[in-house]
């Protein structure tokens, strides 16, 4: 997917969100994210895609302004779909403003700027989309090439440098001897292979033989790697190889814990 796929599908998805969360009980518990309200959620991904929309659509190479500006959700559910659309709409205008090469912050220590901008945004809402579905009880769906889109990003984001360099905890659990790891998706062109050496996680985008191997359905294949839901609740899922390397992977894969 290019930047302006990414963005699209971050508009649609934002819009099916908004959809299900608007006029809902805002102190409803989200399981997938134990210490979030329904309200926390909203309040994260409506205001994270503004606080992007600032960082690209005023081509910010220092971030600080963008996070100080961070504006809380509206308390009053019945808000949330306006809210959170016009966030979206407000991230497209950004992204359509500038070029690919447009020099933008980004934490991933590789300069990616705005394509790792676009790719982030559509990660996240596609994350935290199936928290809404989890708080709601509601059927989550993503097909499986943005499912692919989605593992990609979660992978590569942390195991970018400057996530190592910026969590160290991450990195002394995330440190080993060539342990590796292989996630197939069986439904759309996808696989990846992770390598924990001493200094970094590498991620290559390759077959191969691994300590541990996870093979299924990509969408199913991004629940459990982002922590959506368990390995043992997802039976679509094939395992071989050293679980207990997989569990320990997955226990350390806490992108947002808090």
């Amino acid at each position: 997917m290019d930047t302006s796929a990414y963005v699209k599908a971050v508009v649609e998805q934002t819009g099916t969100f908004a959809d299900w969360v608007h006029g809902k009980d805002a102190s409803a518990p989200v399981p997938t994210c134990p210490k979030w309200t329904l309200a926390d959620l909203v309040d994260h991904v409506g205001a994270t895609q503004r606080v992007v929309a600032m960082l690209v659509g005023e081509r910010m190479t220092e971030p600080s302004r963008a996070f100080a500006g961070y504006v809380p959700g509206p308390t009053d559910s019945s808000q949330w779909h306006a809210w959170l659309t016009e966030g979206a709409a407000e991230a497209k205008r950004a992204f359509e403003s500038v070029d690919d090469d447009t020099p933008v912050w980004d934490p991933s220590g590789a300069a990616a700027g705005v394509p790792f901008w676009s790719r982030r945004l559509f990660g996240e809402v596609s994350v935290h989309r199936a928290d809404a579905a989890a708080a709601l009880g509601t059927r989550y769906e993503l097909a499986p090439e943005p499912a692919v889109a989605a593992i990609e990003d979660w992978l590569a984001t942390m195991t970018s440098r400057g996530y190592w360099e910026n969590r160290p905890d991450f990195a002394d659990a995330m440190r080993g001897a060539g342990q590796t790891l292989h996630f197939h998706a069986t439904d759309a062109p996808g696989e990846w292979l992770a390598r924990r050496e001493p200094d970094m996680v590498v991620l290559e985008r390759t077959h191969a033989e691994a300590d541990v191997a996870v093979r299924g359905p990509a969408a199913e294949l991004l629940l459990v790697l982002s922590r959506r839901r368990p390995l043992a609740a997802t039976p679509g899922l094939e395992l071989h190889g050293d679980q207990a390397l997989l569990d320990h992977w997955i226990e350390h894969m806490d992108w947002v814990s808090d």
